[in-house]
């Protein structure tokens, strides 16, 4: 993977993003890892190392949301095809009222993609209501648009329905216990757990993990792990540097956990994830059934979309580049991360980076991400 490393070095000097870890692996085994860079550009910044934690962003989407989606439909708590206004009273009106949990999944229910509700919205009954009474864009199903506010409301339904949450998303690195399994994880556990608990005053549902030195991803992470956590973005709005607490300004405004992003981890962390995912995808997983699994990834019906259950599949023009297989999911983050899984090719790619340190108006990670999955998949040709 020399060349693979260069290209990102080459990056780092160009200064694309100061800090970047990547992980290459098959379903069952890590093929590589590698640490560039410095956390920050300033001269004192420490190396990134492999246990540099970075902020998610958007890979809560995928990591957690849509997989307890699927543990929640394996559960009967929710069905894919069940209307969203019989969960959420606020969501009315003739044209939503067919807008089912799976047009949320594939962003196709009419919501805009994205709105500052941070500014004059607190917790998360104000953020609901805004976003049930918002005007929609366009008609549902007609089209795609990537829509942070769907997955903040599919976190809420995720709270709200009847299940013992602490047990949907369990995950291990190794996964061998059944799904109906209800043994505590040991607190030696080198895997992760994610457990939902409510919070009886913002209502948004808690996803907190068992503290051992690797239990990752996580949603707040804990303050022992600020110094070895990229920077993100010198936020004009909250006065200071983010490090350790969620780039995203409408998961801050709502503790620091949503639907839609606030998850931190490091590339091995996601690793572990990307493992069960191909393990699932060729039937072993005990993150959910085959089945709901593949019904995750099956590409959306719905004109002009690239997009499945949560994830976004393989184009010509995807982040990813050109090399993966038709089969290939994945997603992007905004703060400079992405997860790639192709199980055609028994491969995924892990590739954290902090590119909107100082600044979110950086935009030079994207040529630089797919040459990076492109080398990938030369080298292992």
């Amino acid at each position: 993977m020399d060349e693979v490393a260069r290209l990102i070095e080459r990056a780092i000097a160009g200064r694309a993003f100061p800090a970047a870890t990547i992980e290459v692996g098959r379903r069952d085994t890590v093929l590589w890892r590698g640490a560039f860079g410095t956390l920050s550009y300033a001269p004192e910044a420490p190396p990134v190392t492999n246990a540099t934690v970075f902020d998610l962003a958007s890979l809560t989407k995928v990591i957690a949301t849509a997989t307890m989606c699927m543990r929640a439909v394996d559960a009967g708590a929710i069905a894919l095809d069940a209307r969203v206004a019989d969960f959420l009273p606020d969501w009315r009106g003739a044209d939503r009222e067919a807008v089912t949990i799976a047009d949320l999944l594939e962003h196709a229910s009419g919501l805009t993609a994205y709105l500052p509700f941070f500014r004059d919205h607190r917790r998360r009954a104000e953020f609901e209501r805004a976003i049930c009474t918002l005007p929609l864009e366009y008609v549902p199903r007609t089209q795609s648009i990537y829509s942070d506010l769907g997955f903040m409301l599919l976190g809420f339904i995720l709270e709200d329905v009847d299940l013992r949450l602490d047990l949907i998303f369990r995950l291990k690195a190794e996964a061998t216990k059944p799904l109906a399994d209800t043994t505590p994880a040991p607190e030696n556990s080198r895997g992760f757990r994610l457990q939902a608990e409510a919070d009886s005053e913002s209502r948004g549902f808690r996803l907190q993990a068992e503290a051992t030195a690797f239990d990752d991803p996580i949603f707040n992470p804990p303050r022992e792990w600020r110094d070895r956590t990229a920077p993100t973005e010198l936020d004009l709005w909250r006065g200071r540097l983010l490090q350790g607490e969620v780039h995203d300004e409408n998961a801050w405004t709502l503790g620091g956990i949503a639907g839609h992003a606030g998850m931190f981890g490091t590339a091995r962390g996601v690793g572990v994830f990307a493992r069960m995912m191909l393990d699932g995808l060729a039937g072993g997983s005990r993150l959910a059934r085959a089945a709901t699994m593949a019904r995750f990834v099956e590409k959306s019906s719905v004109p002009g979309s690239s997009r499945a259950l949560g994830w976004d599949t393989m184009l010509p023009t995807s982040s990813c580049g050109t090399q993966l297989s038709s089969r290939a999911i994945g997603h992007t983050g905004f703060t400079g991360t992405s997860l790639w899984i192709d199980p055609a090719r028994d491969l995924y790619v892990v590739f954290l980076t902090n590119r909107v340190h100082p600044s979110r108006d950086n935009n030079a990670i994207q040529p630089v991400r797919r040459a990076v999955h492109d080398e990938v998949v030369r080298r292992l040709a």
